[in-house]
């Protein structure tokens, strides 16, 4: 597949932030550790399914104190619709131990100590970062993947590398890219049928006639 040149790329750049500059997560939170615990859940699993868990989940704990007092079998009751629940209910208590004992019960916002949070890996943490802190930092889920690959702005075969060369070709405006991929892919270039004739950036598609049945 053909590479996007550097003009493309800042066209590119551009138009993303022209349409896309105020996009922010669908996820429902009202404080950064609402915002962790959505975030963590979302791997693997959709935000409106994570949308739906988190109103009885925050209401039973509504801070990490609580969360970490938690009795795990209710835990997982709260959160069984979503996809790995086991684990994510053993990760959301480990997290909320950590946060309460280390952190004073206030999430960090810096990547160092995010990433120390059983749950949060690097995506996890710059997610809440770029949603939170409007951090120039960029983060590759399955929509961000197959946006930059489509586009010709990537062909590495990870996320973290896919990250990596996101970085590096955009430089600025990071935050507001991110966003913009994750919703373009979500409701545009959706992995199936993507959606071509509704498609802001057809013109710089290296991959239209592939995916096309």
């Amino acid at each position: 597949m053909k590479k996007a040149t550097k003009k493309e790329i800042q066209e590119l750049h551009k138009l993303f932030l022209e349409k896309y500059r105020d996009a922010v997560t669908e996820l429902h939170y009202k404080n950064a550790y609402e915002l962790v615990v959505a975030v963590a859940l979302s791997a693997q699993c959709t935000d409106k399914r994570v949308n739906l868990i988190t109103p009885a989940l925050f209401e039973k704990y509504p801070d990490p104190k609580t969360l970490a007092q938690a009795d795990i079998e209710e835990l997982k009751t709260l959160i069984n619709t979503c996809s790995f629940f086991n684990n994510k209910a053993k990760n959301l208590l480990e997290m909320a131990k950590r946060v309460v004992e280390t952190y004073d019960g206030e999430i960090p916002l810096n990547e160092k100590d995010l990433v120390t949070l059983a749950g949060v890996g690097q995506k996890t943490a710059h997610v809440v970062m770029i949603e939170y802190t409007g951090a120039n930092l960029m983060a590759v889920d399955t929509h961000v993947f197959r946006v930059s690959h489509r586009l010709g702005l990537s062909d590495d075969t990870t996320a973290l590398k896919t990250e990596e060369t996101l970085v590096k070709k955009f430089k600025t405006d990071l935050h507001a890219l991110h966003q913009g991929m994750v919703l373009f892919g979500r409701y545009v270039c959706t992995a199936k049928n993507p959606k071509c004739e509704e498609c802001f950036v057809a013109l710089y598609c290296k991959s239209k006639e592939s995916f096309k049945v």
